[in-house]
């Protein structure tokens, strides 16, 4: 583990206590007792280090201060990057949450697409017992990898209303991508992140793609088109395989720029 996730922050007096599976884990699992510091990310993405004042037997109780670091080094400011991912089957939204997660992936936004599968349209209780593992997922992808990008999951919505929430997020410097699995536009992400957006959300649908219907009512609200290759991907690897390409892109932005120019 790079780094352990707390739930909550500090109290007034800079004390957390911690209990559940996060006691399990530091208790009895690392077996900390006290006097034992261990450094932890607050959920705002401030990182802390803990001194453990006591043990008891369900509950942990630290002491947290600011974590002494060296200075910074120069680092490329990247926008947020949010995934707009149709509903696949469950297992496989498992594992796209947890790539996101480890890859900085700053929002995501489930939707029930024409072609979710029905296991994949929970309602009432069902949904909020998915949001809760969503939630561990994401939780345990960030402390295994260490990302700083503090990883938010939104409720599953409807299409239409998929729509909605991008048009109240949606501002100039905004660039929405669909990943459509046919070609509809020579358009790609080099040209759609060109000039430098201040967020980027990619939409990618579940297994068969977006309908015909979905894909129009996506481009109408602004979205440009872009293909992931040739190859036919899992809709699980076209996720991680489109964030990871934004990222390396807009990373590398200055360089590209320059040869091209």
């Amino acid at each position: 583990m790079k780094q352990f996730i707390l739930p909550s922050p500090p109290d007034s007096n800079g004390t957390i206590r911690l209990s559940g599976a996060d006691y399990h884990y530091l208790a009895r699992v690392r077996r900390l007792k006290a006097g034992a510091v261990f450094d932890a990310r607050l959920p705002c993405g401030e990182e802390v280090r803990l001194a453990v004042q006591a043990v008891g037997s369900r509950s942990l109780r630290c002491a947290a201060e600011p974590r002494p670091r060296p200075p910074p080094a120069p680092q490329k400011d990247m926008p947020p990057v949010a995934l707009f991912q149709a509903l696949p089957k469950p297992s496989k939204m498992d594992i796209i949450v947890r790539q996101a997660a480890e890859g900085g992936i700053a929002e995501i936004a489930p939707f029930v697409s024409a072609y979710s599968p029905a296991n994949a349209r929970a309602s009432g209780s069902g949904i909020d017992l998915k949001i809760a593992r969503w939630g561990r997922i994401i939780k345990e992808a960030r402390q295994q990898s260490g990302s700083a990008v503090s990883t938010v999951i939104r409720r599953p919505c409807s299409f239409q209303d998929l729509i909605r929430y991008w048009e109240s997020r949606k501002s100039p410097g905004a660039a929405g991508i669909l990943l459509h699995q046919t070609f509809l536009s020579s358009g790609g992400f080099h040209e759609y992140l060109a000039a430098p957006p201040d967020l980027v959300v990619l939409a990618i649908g579940p297994e068969g793609g977006f309908s015909p219907s979905e894909a129009g009512a996506l481009l109408a609200a602004g979205f440009k088109p872009a293909l992931l290759g040739a190859a036919a991907l899992r809709v699980e690897t076209a996720a991680l395989y489109a964030a990871a390409a934004v990222r390396l892109i807009l990373l590398e932005r200055e360089s590209w720029m320059w040869k091209n120019s």
